[in-house]
Formats: C-alpha cells, sequence, structure tokens
C-alpha cells in the first residue's frame, strides 16, 4: 500500500478520534439535538416507511421490470416530445401527492430505464411540490395570493428546471438517446390495459394509504378520507388479483428482486438523513443544534439575504406532506415576509437533507449539486419578486 493511501487512512482515524473526544455530551442543546433526530427518524419509520415509501418501492421494481425501455424512452426519453414529457412531469404531484423522499423510488426507476433527465428532474421536482391539499392548505392558512403563487410557481419551477437540466447536460443527453435507439428491446410484456391495471391499483395503494385530513369535516376530500382504508383495501385486493392471475413465479421474483434492489439504494440513506435533518434543525416539538430563533431572525423582511436564506434552510429541512404549512404559520408570525415565506414553500417541499443523499446516488455529485442550486436559485428570485408586489 502507498503512503498516500496510508496517510489519508490515519487523517481519517484521527479525525474520528477527535469528534468521538470533544463530543459535547451533557450539553443541554447537543443531548436535545440528539433526542429530536432519533424522535424524527422514529415518526418517519412509522408514518412514512410502511406506508409511503414500500409502495414507492414497489411501483419502481416493477416500472424497471415490466415497463419497456422503448416505451420510457418514446414518452420521456431526451428526444420524445417536450410538450407531452414535461406536461406529464410537471402536474404529476396532483395525483401522487408524495414527500420529497417518497419520490425518489419513483424518480429512480423511470430515471435508470432511460427517461431524459429533463423530464425526470421535472417529475422528481414536482411530485412532493404540487400537492392539491396543500395547496389548498396554504390559501386557507397563508392567504389566497400564496397559495395561488405557490400553485403557479411549482408548476413552472419544474418545467424549468426540467429543461435547464436537459440544456446543461444536452450532449450527454444526445449521447443516452443514441445509444437507447440503437439497443433492442426484447422484454416481452403483457398487454397493456393489463400491466395498466395492474399499475393503477399500486398507484391507488400509494394514493388513498396516504390520504390527508382534510380541514374540514365536510366534502367529497372529507368522505374519501373517512373510507380511505376501505378504497386501499380494494385496490390491494385487486392487486393481489391481478397478480395471481397474470403474474409467473419468474415476473414475481424479478420484481422483488428490482424492489429489493431500489430498497438497499435508497432506504439507508433517506434513514440517515432523517437523523442528520433532525439533529441540525430539530422538529416541530423541539429544536436541533441550530436555533429556531437564528431562523426567524434571518427571515424576515424582502432582501435578498432573506429570501436565499428561507431557500437554502428550506431545500435541507425535511417536510412530510402538509407540515411545511403550519412551520411557514409559525415563522410568518415570528416574523418572516411573505416573500421568503414563498421562497421556502417553492424549495422546501421538493427537497431536503435525506433527498439529496439519495439523488447524489442516483444521478452523480454534479447533476444533484446543478438541480439543488436551481431549485434555491429559482426560489430566491420567485420570493422576492412576491414580496416585492405583495
Amino acid at each position: 500500500m502507498s503512503i498516500k493511501t496510508e496517510s489519508k487512512k490515519l487523517v481519517l482515524i484521527a479525525a474520528v478520534f477527535l469528534v468521538f473526544y470533544f463530543l459535547p455530551v451533557g450539553a443541554g442543546r447537543f443531548d436535545n439535538a440528539v433526542m429530536q433526530s432519533l424522535l424524527l427518524v422514529k415518526w418517519y419509520a412509522r408514518e412514512h416507511v410502511l406506508l409511503c415509501l414500500v409502495p414507492a418501492f414497489f411501483i419502481a421494481g416493477a416500472i424497471s421490470v415490466f415497463v419497456s425501455q422503448a416505451s420510457v424512452m418514446k414518452y420521456l426519453g431526451a428526444k420524445a416530445n417536450k410538450v407531452l414529457a414535461y406536461s406529464v412531469a410537471s402536474v404529476s404531484g396532483t395525483v401522487l401527492a408524495v414527500c420529497s423522499c417518497t419520490v425518489l423510488p419513483l424518480f429512480a426507476g423511470i430515471y435508470k430505464m432511460g427517461a431524459g433527465l429533463g423530464p425526470a428532474t421535472a417529475f422528481l421536482y414536482s411530485g412532493p411540490a404540487i400537492n392539491v391539499l396543500a395547496i389548498i392548505l396554504t390559501a386557507r392558512v397563508l392567504g389566497f395570493e400564496l397559495g395561488v403563487a405557490r400553485a403557479v410557481g411549482a408548476i413552472v419551477f419544474s418545467v424549468v428546471i426540467g429543461l435547464s437540466m436537459h440544456l446543461i447536460y444536452r450532449k450527454e443527453e444526445n449521447q443516452k438517446a443514441e445509444d437507447a435507439a440503437v439497443m433492442p428491446d426484447d422484454r416481452k410484456s403483457r398487454p397493456l390495459w393489463k400491466n395498466g391495471l395492474y399499475f393503477a391499483s399500486m398507484v391507488g395503494v400509494l394514493v388513498f394509504a396516504n390520504w390527508a385530513k382534510p380541514i374540514e369535516s365536510a366534502g367529497a376530500w372529507s368522505a374519501i378520507y373517512s373510507a380511505k382504508w376501505i378504497v386501499t383495501g380494494v385496490f390491494l385486493a385487486a392487486l393481489i388479483f391481478f397478480l395471481f392471475l397474470w403474474f409467473s413465479k419468474k415476473d414475481l421474483a424479478e420484481w422483488t428482486g428490482a424492489t429489493w434492489g431500489f430498497t438497499k439504494q435508497i432506504l439507508p440513506l433517506l434513514l440517515a438523513g432523517v437523523l442528520v435533518a433532525g439533529f441540525l434543525l430539530g422538529t416541530p416539538k423541539g429544536e436541533g443544534v441550530i436555533p429556531s430563533k437564528w431562523v426567524s431572525a434571518a427571515v424576515g423582511g424582502n432582501s435578498i439575504w432573506a429570501n436565499l436564506f428561507a431557500s437554502v434552510a428550506g431545500a435541507f429541512m425535511y417536510f412530510a406532506t402538509l407540515t411545511e404549512v403550519p412551520i411557514v404559520q409559525g415563522l410568518v408570525l415570528a416574523g418572516m415576509g411573505k416573500g421568503p415565506a414563498l421562497a421556502l414553500l417553492l424549495a422546501g417541499p421538493a427537497l431536503s437533507l435525506p433527498n439529496m443523499l439519495v439523488i447524489r446516488s442516483i444521478m452523480g455529485t454534479q447533476k444533484t449539486i446543478v438541480f439543488v442550486t436551481l431549485v434555491i436559485v429559482m426560489a430566491t428570485i420567485s420570493g422576492m419578486l412576491f414580496g416585492t408586489f405583495f
């Protein structure tokens, strides 16, 4: 072994030793931050893994096994019809209503099957950003203007970010499209209508199992919520029926194998990221090592700094579906400006530290940095414009 390699190991060991040597165990804020990180990851495991991530992993596995690469390239590839590709990607969140972590297996599935970087990243942003109930809740709690601005901004963001990623990496994308064009697609799948029903049943389980409690006890949304487990059970029964009727043991083995592959790649990074996010930023019930008063003080007014800070803080925080609204409401009551509020709402739900760690494992460090930077910059600009006019 080279001296250089051994020197790196020595530095790493020394660094780890120094971290543990000076670990501030016993300090109130540090101990509380550790507790908050454990509480957050416990809550995440209970509320999101079984109902959100597990169905998403199975859908991602199904995409990689049962959807032909030719189909993905036709509708979402680098050379696909741009209007169709970005239209589908930009409004997907209205159907899925997933958080920044649940969207990751789905993104990984379509990206690895040949979807263009532009449509794939448009889907990656829009999936958690365009949530109908969250937008309605934003308008009710934070004001009609902010609700509309969030809805319009999220749709525009997804398209602009997707097109920007495509243009930045257009040479790589064109080469990817050319390579895929000459690859034989020998996959023999069931008829389209069978695959459609199969995927619809899985999406139904994902959507209705996570149907959020409405603001008011009356209305269609409330009626669906009261019957969510019945509807979920119907979709699950349909899925089991389709599997029994149309799938061979080989099909099931390939599907579960692909699902396990996505689980191994994504879940450990997500849990590690949630731990770190809880340690740094805390939870709605307690603070992390970064005091919340620092955040409140930094997002007052409508300066470029306030909007940038709100965008960056939102990008690294973890928001479960709908939780961003009461958090922003609390910050607004503490003096947060309307511009920074919109910036946080546009950057926060679509990104998080766990989300970034997984994206990096899927499309690499450079593309992840570019994607995150685009979200932060656009959220900052949007916040400044909104704060100026409203």
